[in-house]
Order: C-alpha cells, then structure tokens, then sequence
C-alpha cells in the first residue's frame, strides 16, 4: 500500500469527518475508545484501506498499524487468504440463523487447541462471550457472586463492567477494594454480586475467598491483563487461583479475549500452564469478523448443553464468521506463525527499552512479544497492580503516541491497553517501527 508518511498537519479530512459525524453519531463515534486523539488536533483519524500491517486513513497518510483492530487483524488487513474464502462465502449466503457446517468444524478445532476445551458454545462479541461465561458458572453452581479482579476489563455489559478503571478517590481500600460500576445506568443489584480483589496479591485473595465462602460462583481474570498496560502475573499467582478455586469448588475463568490463539495456539492458559474451568475468547479469533467464544469442562458446560441453561443469539457463528475464523485459526496453529509474531513484537520492546535506557527516562515495558505496552512508571519498574498504573506519567506517553504517528506509527491511544502485533509484518517495517521509537524517545 502506498502513501505518504504523516505530518499531521495533513489530516483535513479526517477533522471534517469528525465534524459532519457529530451531527448524528453520539458524540461523532460508535465506541467510546474510538476518541484517541492524543495531540493537539482534538479529533480522531479516520481510516479507509489497510494491506497487511499498514493501514491509509482519509488523506492519505500511511501507518505501521500495532493497533491492528485491537488485536483482531492479526493475519493483517485485507488478507489474501481470507478474501477468498470469504468471498465465497458470500457467494453462498452469510447466515441462515440456522446451524451450519463451519461452525462444527471449528468447534472440533478450538477442541483441539485449547487445553480447557471439551464444550464450546459461540457468540458475537468478547463482552457477549463473558455473558455466555458468567450464566454459565452460575448455573452450574447455583449461586451468584463473582470476583474480579481491580482493574480487569471483561468488557462493557452490566454483568462485570465493574473497577475497570475507578480513581483512587471510589476505588476503596487496597485490600477489599469498592465494586465501582463503570458506568451509569449500572444497576446496584448488578454492582453487589461482584466481589473485587486486587491482582498479584495471594494474601488479599485469600482473605476475599474466606469472605465470602460458599457464595462465589467463579473467579475471573485476565491472565496477562491487556487492559492493565499487559501486566504479568506474578510468578504462581495464576497457580494458586487454579489451587484455590478447586479447593473450594468455585468455576475459574480466563478472559483469553486478547491472550488467546494470539500468545500461542492454546492461548495463554498453554503458556502459562494452568488451565481454567472455561475460558472466553474473541479477537485473534476472527481475524476481523465478529465472532467470540467461550469454552469449558464438559461437566461445566454441561448445564447448557442440556438446555437447562440459556444461551442464544442470532447471529452466532454465521457462516461467514465462523469461516473467517477457520481460516485464521488454522493459520495461527502453525508454531512458525506465532513466533514469527513473538520474535517481531520482542524486537519492537526491545527497541523501546534501548531507547529508554540511552535517553534516561524511566520506563517498564511489559507484556509478551505478541501483545505489549511501555509505561512511564516514576522508577521504570514493571507494574504489579492496578493501582500501579494510577501513578504512571500518562502525559509522557500521550507525547510518546502523538510522536509515533507523525513518523507513521499507529498504537493504542490510552497507556493502560497495549499494542498488537501483526504476522504480516516485515522487516522493513520493523526497522522503520524501531527507527520512530528512537526518534519519538528523542522529542519527549
């Protein structure tokens, strides 16, 4: 794809985009991620053509995208592949609301992949997929609460759109933080079924697990928290989750909606191994469709499998998404795939520490090579918590980002989510990204 590499002070187009879809889209977007300017120019880029890892927005300037559709193009934009065998599909019709063959065939595959996977029942989204989940672990152990962990995002539904994100003034004690809804228009009733833990800290689960014994139906996390800059476990925290959880018959979810397929054929819960009760999956899955999963035991599936628990939806696993997640699947089980996409993504971090380090600001990068961010911690030490994150020069970053794309980088606008790494990138790109990190560091 050709264009040229921006200024930003070439983006007309996209600021008359933005002007005319304030007219009659809430707030000019149709998510409220999508404001992600971090400059001076107070709109969001708009986009119209990628090819492989780079992406052209309306006037033409081209970027290394590591955003890559929050990590669900990750075979690149506009893959050859999945053309084809999308365009196919469409020959023959999207969806019946009917079953359908594909999605069989990627049932067995998912199978097949991921160690907690026996039952796998499908949905839209990463958020509906948590839904599925949680109904799931309820009906299984009939009862009610959940615990998440502070600053674990499982996605915008009522359901656990809780301590995504509280500020220090709501977000309570460390050790038995507040359950903050995320929103208004979150029910109280919703709020008090959820239990928040900080991560990383076996005492304070513990003594929450004690709290509230009998009560829980399932604990949820992220395992490596996208949402939370790509902060690691601790080493064993995810162990003793597992150790606790079977002790005291409470479901264990994996939120793998950005870890799965992505940090290896069996997702995270491969990589670290430990393996949930169910696990939910979206992202990766499609390679840019609309299509999300979860997946359990068989005796926790079992429930809905028989019907006694509910679980629908009209467009789940289309014909034309579930192709489309064939397709990147059956890529993404290849070994030479995934580490082509780890190698790139360690070269990337790499080139963010050197940079760092030469220029003596304080910086952790974290995550796996596959999915990562920088954080501008006041010591340059790796973040263990949420709370962590709140002390983060978040200013130093925005600069770090706006700097990025003038040299034709695009990232994730907000410092507590991370990049995504694309297979489809290319040497050259890489030096051209490592090359923008070294010059962004410069200006900052």
């Amino acid at each position: 794809m050709n264009g040229r590499i921006p200024t930003l002070d070439g983006t007309d187009g996209s600021r008359a985009w933005f002007d005319r879809a304030r007219a009659t889209l809430a707030g000019g977007i149709s998510s409220s991620s999508r404001l992600t300017s971090t400059g001076p120019h107070p709109y969001p880029l708009y986009m119209e053509s990628g090819s492989g890892a780079r992406i052209r927005d309306v006037d033409g300037n081209s970027y290394i995208d590591y955003l890559i559709s929050y990590g669900s193009a990750i075979l690149g934009h506009a893959n050859p592949e999945l053309t084809e065998a999308l365009t196919a599909v469409l020959r023959t019709g999207t969806m019946f609301g009917t079953c359908n063959t594909p999605e069989v065939e990627l049932a067995e595959l998912i199978c097949e992949m991921v160690p907690c996977a026996e039952l796998v029942r499908f949905a839209n989204s990463g958020s509906e997929a948590v839904q599925g989940a949680v109904r799931a672990a309820r009906g299984y152990t009939g009862r009610s609460k959940i615990l998440k962990f502070e600053g674990h995002y499982h996605g915008w539904s009522d359901t656990l759109a809780i301590s995504n994100r509280p500020g220090i003034a709501d977000a309570g004690p460390y050790p038995t933080p507040h359950a903050v809804p995320h929103s208004p228009g979150i029910p109280a009733g919703v709020v008090d079924d959820v239990i928040v833990c900080p991560w990383n800290d076996p005492a304070a689960l513990r003594a929450l697990l004690d709290a509230h014994r009998g009560e829980l139906a399932a604990v949820i996390c992220e395992p490596i928290v996208a949402n939370n800059a790509c902060t690691m476990p601790a080493p064993g925290f995810l162990d003793l989750l597992r150790e606790e959880c079977t002790a005291r018959g409470i479901v264990l979810v994996f939120d793998e909606v950005c870890t799965g397929f992505r940090t290896g054929p069996g997702g995270a819960q491969e990589m670290f191994g430990v393996v949930p009760d169910l696990a939910v999956f979206s992202k990766a899955l499609g390679g840019g469709l609309p299509i999300a999963a979860f997946a359990g035991l068989r005796h926790v599936m079992e429930p809905l499998a028989q019907g006694r628990v509910k679980h629908g939806g009209t467009y789940n696993a289309s014909p034309l998404c579930a192709t489309s997640a064939l397709v990147t699947l059956r890529r993404l089980r290849r070994p030479e795939v995934t580490k082509r996409i780890d190698e790139s993504g360690r070269r990337v971090m790499e080139a963010i520490e050197r940079a760092a380090r030469d220029r003596r600001i304080p910086c952790a990068v974290q995550g796996v090579g596959a999915m990562f961010q920088l954080v501008f911690t006041p010591d340059g030490a790796p973040t263990r918590q949420y709370r962590d994150l709140l002390h983060a020069d978040q200013a130093r970053y925005d600069a770090f980002r706006h700097a990025l794309l003038e040299r034709g980088v695009h990232s994730n606008a907000y410092g507590m989510a991370c990049w995504f790494v694309a297979a489809t990138l290319t040497d050259d790109e890489l030096d051209a990204t490592c090359e923008a990190v070294t010059d962004a560091f410069g200006v900052l």
